[in-house]
């Protein structure tokens, strides 16, 4: 099968390859998938899951990509809960070979129905970005109707998600990025915008849960503005800073099947929208991820042609 790979830990996505790699095969508790579109994060290419097993030990040439939509083709022993030709989609396992790759064997609870009305693509760009948000609003951040967030990156692929889903929440969003960013923003549903380059953000004043996307500078001055007995999630790693009376969790996104379908019925019925910014084909992928300039939104790479 075709699939990109990396070798080169120094090397970033100028180190991807497109090449043939063995078909792999379904495991105990398995699924074997067609993938027919697959969502990445160029920040994989920083975690040590990327190159090394869970024992420490060189896993390259591995293939990178997590997020996944396509069609079961087999079924490992003991494998329940999915069927040969269901459309599905999902997280794969960080320490596994991902979804970069023409099909991909991942554990079968990692996957959830995709509905026929839901384009590959679309549910390529939901796993990491809808459950990233969904858990650090609802299980970290415990947000109730009536708070207010802040949330940072409002216009990129997680911040759209986190803004959307906090609104429909009954939250009071204020989404931050830069000056192009703010109709996006507004868009998603922000009640307000802070441009961080030019606005202070201080301004604001004290908001119940801050999401944190960004981390650094930005993370520090983000806990000082918790009120007491808020939460700053961060989905970057340890904050520098916590709030003084309040609680900073960093996270890792987990998969989970019942959170996928509430994410995709939401897509369904319009409450949701993912942010898509570029499509690429496999073969043009490596290309895409080394484009120079800043492009919004995800890059979503179909595998497969659409159907005809």
């Amino acid at each position: 099968m075709k699939a990109i790979v990396v070798t080169d830990r120094a090397a970033g996505t100028a180190g991807m390859e497109l090449t043939e790699r063995p078909e792999p095969r379904a495991a105990i508790n398995d699924a074997l998938v067609q993938i027919h579109a697959s969502g990445f994060v160029p920040t994989e290419l920083g975690w040590p899951s990327t190159w090394v097993d869970r024992r420490d030990r060189d896993r390259t040439p591995s293939i990178p990509g997590h997020e996944l939509a396509g069609v079961v083709t087999a079924l490992g022993y003991g494998t329940s809960g999915l069927s040969i030709g269901q459309r599905v989609f999902g997280l794969a396992d960080w320490y596994r070979d991902g979804t970069l790759a023409e099909s991909v064997a991942i554990e079968a609870r990692n996957l959830a129905p995709l509905p026929g009305d839901v384009d590959f693509a679309v549910g390529a760009s939901l796993p990491i970005s809808g459950l990233t948000a969904w858990q650090g609003l609802f299980e970290h951040g415990r947000l109730r109707a009536g708070q207010s967030v802040i949330a940072h990156g409002a216009a990129g692929a997680v911040g759209a998600m986190v803004t959307q889903l906090a609104r429909e929440a009954g939250a009071h969003v204020i989404g931050t990025g830069r000056a192009a960013d703010r109709e996006k923003a507004l868009g998603f549903g922000a009640h307000a915008f802070v441009d961080l380059d030019r606005d202070t953000l201080e301004d604001v004043g004290g908001v119940d849960l801050v999401f944190d996307v960004i981390g650094g500078d930005i993370g520090k001055r983000s806990a000082r503005l918790i009120r007491a007995g808020g939460t700053l999630v961060s989905a970057v790693g340890p904050s520098a800073a916590r709030p003084v009376d309040g609680r900073a969790i960093d996270f890792v996104v987990e998969s989970d099947r019942r959170q996928l379908g509430e994410i995709v019925q939401r897509v369904r019925d319009g409450r949701l929208r993912t942010h898509i910014g570029h499509v690429a084909t496999l073969d043009d992928a490596v290309a895409a991820f080394n484009a120079t300039g800043r492009r919004a939104g995800k890059t979503v790479v179909r595998v497969r042609p659409l159907a005809r």
